[in-house]
């Protein structure tokens, strides 16, 4: 019986009510009086239980003298059980994700060269759909294995490579300015997108067991994911078209874009944009 008790407070029975109903099924109609003795319970508090059990249409009463009480049959109790845990369930499924609409996704900082590939590959393993990434070449190895797995799963991947990058797949935009870029900033950006959902950017310091400069953002922020997966579309985009109009472009900003750079950032600027 006890058993019986603790499963029936389970489902929304307190202990009083569930020993009222067992007693109930072992003999039906019965008086409160009867009931009280049969649960082992005061009686005062038996006709308390009888009536929230009545209004939970569990137990029915009969307009006799004295009053007497009937359970519904245990079929009836687990089917209308059943039914109603299922309509909160649909419920739940239906209007649950929509409370998410309203919730920001963190921004989260990690340091630190181990936890940085740990999270990285993580965000590979996730990935559905495509991969967008910005990688010099011995931080590729890390990844490579992972990102081969993901490829073979039908992941597109699409990676800007930095410092004499080479890949077996996937489509590869190869950077020129790698040691320029990677004295600028003291250090190799590793940036990625997958799937419009996840995002990390940040970088590894160029001085080894640096942790305090090397570090990066991760999230699911879909404005975040979209601005780097942005960054590194139009990366390949300035790649492609350096590719096929080099002389043009030399003649028009100069070698490394030495124009373009003095007229966005002025001529005194220390950080090389890429």
């Amino acid at each position: 019986m006890a058993d019986l008790v603790e499963k029936l407070k389970e489902i929304g029975f307190n202990t009083y009510e569930a020993k009222v109903y067992i007693a109930l099924l072992k003999k039906y109609p019965a008086t409160g009086y009867e009931v009280a003795k049969l649960a082992n319970i005061p009686q005062s508090r038996t006709y308390d239980t009888l009536k929230v059990l009545e209004e939970k249409n569990i137990v029915v009463s009969a307009n006799t003298k004295p009053v007497t009480y009937t359970p519904i049959k245990p079929k009836q109790l687990t089917s209308a059980y059943l039914k109603k845990m299922n309509s909160t369930v649909n419920y739940l499924d239906k209007h649950l994700p929509e409370v998410k609409d309203n919730y920001n996704e963190p921004i989260i900082t990690i340091n630190g060269i181990q936890n940085i590939q740990e999270k990285i590959i993580e965000v590979i393993q996730n990935a559905k759909r495509e991969i967008y990434m910005e990688v010099w070449s011995q931080d590729f190895k890390v990844f490579e294995k992972e990102l081969l797995n993901a490829y073979n799963r039908n992941v597109e991947i699409r990676i800007v490579g930095y410092d004499n990058f080479t890949s077996r797949f996937g489509l590869v935009f190869e950077h020129a300015f790698a040691r320029d870029i990677e004295l600028s900033l003291g250090g190799r950006m590793i940036i990625i997108a997958a799937d419009d959902e996840e995002g990390v950017i940040g970088k590894v310091s160029s001085l080894k067991n640096d942790i305090s400069d090397t570090n990066i953002i991760w999230t699911k922020n879909r404005g975040i994911v979209f601005i780097i997966k942005e960054f590194i579309v139009h990366d390949m985009y300035l790649i492609d078209v350096e590719e096929n109009l080099v002389e043009q472009m030399k003649y028009i900003y100069g070698k490394g874009f030495k124009r373009l750079k003095d007229k966005v950032l002025g001529t005194n600027a220390t950080y090389m944009i890429h």
